[in-house]
């Protein structure tokens, strides 16, 4: 169903592309948009158990997106350096692939929040006076991941390689 990458070298393991996806912040989400465009937005976000959670506002083009196709892509980019000698770019970057569903039960819903607010917000005091506050103004997205994979510049790989 999905592709295989064609340079295997540059793979990572699912390992290392979910600790990429634990340690970063923000990504971008791509969806089936107004009219089949495509429409990709940054999002902050966090993996739990195989799954992405967002947050958003109830109404808006990526929920209108969803709920007309809950297909989805999720890419995050862990380096990005410029190599302007070498004509290259040394990256990493993750992409998943996998269906996003509305939570609507009051304690799936509970979850994911606190989960964002383990990540964004650990030390906040009153996270569950703001939790209580926000969770009927809010929508909350799993993206249930079918498809992951990371990839490397291949002068990365060669480094690894070296130690």
């Amino acid at each position: 169903m999905f592709r295989e990458m064609r340079r295997k070298k540059q793979l990572l393991s699912e390992a290392e592309s979910i600790a990429i996806l634990k340690k970063l912040t923000s990504g971008v989400l791509a969806v089936t948009g107004d009219d089949d465009y495509p429409y990709a937005v940054p999002l902050s976000y966090v993996y739990h158990d195989h799954k992405l959670y967002f947050h958003s506002a109830v109404n808006g083009h990526k929920i209108d997106a969803l709920k007309r196709n809950p297909k989805a892509s999720f890419c995050v980019i862990d380096k990005d350096q410029i190599m302007p000698d070498e004509f290259t770019t040394y990256f990493r970057s993750v992409i998943v692939f996998g269906k996003a569903r509305m939570l609507t039960d009051e304690r799936e819903m509970r979850e994911a929040l606190e989960w964002l607010s383990d990540k964004y917000s650990p030390h906040a005091l009153g996270r569950q006076e703001e939790i209580d506050k926000n969770i009927r103004h809010v929508c909350l997205i799993e993206l249930d991941i079918e498809h992951i994979s990371g990839k490397e510049a291949i002068e990365l790989v060669k480094i690894r390689q070296q130690k």
